[in-house]
């Protein structure tokens, strides 16, 4: 340090005004990079990010019409059937094409049935899960999913409820 000084004071008055300058600079050049660089990259990140969002709100307000018009062509469900829990179950596996997968229901308290399949399709029971509580306002309480030697199909241990008629 004692050199850098010595060296500092061999320097001509102009020369010195010269270097602090230049070492003023180079702070404030250090400064901006290390302190506010990164305050910027984010702000622009965010403007990505917004840019991103407008363009996907752009393209769902132009298929919103063909959204709609599909949705009045779809029949209305007639609602959550009367049936037992135990026969609903039974009978919207099968139109799912689960009915050979479905290899257990056990009731379970007042208004939930437990169900049990081997070697189901993880898409056809993720339809028809989905399918039950639209059409029949039925809820999965919880639901274990385990892989089988053949892609995707899984064994599931599902608990389904229905909320007490009254």
């Amino acid at each position: 340090m004692q050199k850098l000084k010595d060296w500092f004071d061999t320097l001509k008055p102009r020369e010195r005004m010269i270097v602090l300058g230049g070492a003023v600079l180079v702070l404030l050049t250090a400064i901006y990079v290390l302190a506010l660089g990164p305050f910027y990259s984010a702000i622009e990140a965010r403007a990505d990010r917004v840019e991103r969002k407008e363009a996907d709100l752009a393209w769902l307000r132009s298929v919103a019409p063909e959204m709609q018009a599909l949705g009045a062509s779809t029949p209305v469900s007639a609602g959550p059937s009367n049936e037992s829990l135990v026969v609903l179950v039974d009978r919207t596996a099968r139109e799912a094409g689960l009915g050979t997968a479905l290899t257990g229901q056990t009731p379970n308290g007042e208004t939930g049935i437990r169900v049990r399949m081997e070697g189901a399709a993880f898409d056809l029971v993720m339809t028809w899960l989905g399918n039950l509580q639209l059409n029949q306002a039925i809820t999965v309480e919880s639901a274990q999913f385990d892989r089988t030697g053949t892609p995707g199909q899984v064994n599931a241990s599902i608990v389904l409820n229905r909320p007490a008629a009254g």
